[in-house]
């Protein structure tokens, strides 16, 4: 069973790399969901991991209905990525009735390729999800990201093993949303996903002093998040002992 780390970092993705990670996804802005990153952060990362790495794009935070100057903006980020050497990108586009828009995303995976493509959480945002799952498998995508359309695959997983059932060998089923150890084994039995995406951020506080300006929406926005290589480590090992015990025929408890 594979294992995605979401990072916004390079000390993230380093960490994720010596857990045992097999994936990076590289973000920018994870209170928004995640937009794209920097050439600059890209580069970074690249050289920092051996590992998969996967970039998002997403021109900005919001809703997934883009405009044709927002959609160049998405062709061109593509090809920023692929110089830079990443091994997939990460994305989704849909139409104002919340369905997924085929025609545009063909163009942007054309544009990717030969990179992997994961479509992303967009997916759960779509009204039918097995009408979404043949849309994207007709968009040429090998991956969904998904809790199932609801708001964490815990909740989601029983949707999650229907979406995995139904596509069969013809796409990949990624879970993801609010996976932690705590919950990682029900989840992965219960929806027999091979693919496993998580944050397993850590407040890494600041280094700043209290006072002074405070910049954008947030709450704390001096704030800092740090994926941890323990934390990578001890899901992974979770994920491995899962992996094995599905092997045998366990029953799913």
């Amino acid at each position: 069973m594979n294992l995605e780390i979401c990072v916004d970092s390079v000390e993230s993705a380093i960490a994720a790399a010596k857990g045992g990670a097999e994936r990076c996804e590289l973000c920018s802005a994870l209170s928004e969901g995640g937009i794209t990153p920097s050439v600059g952060l890209i580069s970074a990362v690249r050289a920092a991991v051996n590992i998969e790495l996967f970039v998002i794009i997403r021109p900005r935070g919001g809703d997934f209905v883009y405009s044709d100057r927002e959609f160049k903006v998405m062709r061109n980020d593509i090809l920023e990525a692929k110089a830079r050497k990443v091994d997939g990108v990460v994305l989704g586009v849909l139409t104002d009735a919340s369905t997924v828009d085929v025609a545009q995303m063909r163009l942007l995976i054309d544009e990717a390729r030969p990179l992997q493509v994961t479509f992303h959480r967009a997916f759960d945002v779509c009204k039918d999800l097995d009408r979404a799952l043949e849309d994207v498998i007709a968009s040429g995508a090998d991956r969904i990201l998904t809790s199932g359309g609801k708001p964490d695959a815990m909740r989601g997983a029983a949707s999650i093993a229907h979406l995995q059932e139904k596509a069969g060998n013809r796409i990949r089923i990624m879970a993801g949303g609010g996976i932690r150890v705590s919950n990682l084994r029900t989840i992965a039995l219960k929806t027999g996903v091979h693919e496993v995406h998580t944050s397993l951020s850590n407040d890494a506080g600041t280094k700043l002093s209290d006072g002074g300006a405070e910049l954008g929406t947030l709450q704390n926005p001096h704030k800092i998040f740090r994926v941890l290589e323990q934390d990578v480590r001890a899901f992974k090992s979770a994920l491995d002992a899962i992996a094995a015990e599905a092997k045998l025929g366990a029953p799913v408890q």
